[in-house]
């Protein structure tokens, strides 16, 4: 696998969903889970890793940290104009 997409939120350790028989999104219910995570991925041979929105720039960063900044990690976000959609959408 190459990538993964990494989801924070209400989630459990099966929260994973398969692309070609690989973890390609992982639902996780903190950073540090996800820092966790992100470390497994990489010695699974991962080169790029997207973040949900949930993330903000300082957890991507932790993630990015965690990586050894070995890994391309970025994140989802949205304009300031859909704030109020966004938290309408997630709660």
């Amino acid at each position: 696998m190459h990538f993964a997409f990494i989801m924070l939120g209400p989630f459990g350790k099966n929260d994973r969903a398969t692309i070609k028989d690989e973890n390609a999104i992982i639902g996780v219910s903190s950073i540090d889970e996800a820092a966790e995570e992100a470390k497994a991925l990489k010695k699974q041979g991962v080169k790029a890793i997207e973040l949900c929105g949930a993330f903000g720039e300082d957890g991507a960063r932790k993630i990015i940290e965690a990586t050894g900044h070995e890994v391309a990690v970025g994140f989802v976000t949205h304009f300031p104009e859909d704030d109020e959609l966004f938290r309408k959408a997630w709660g």
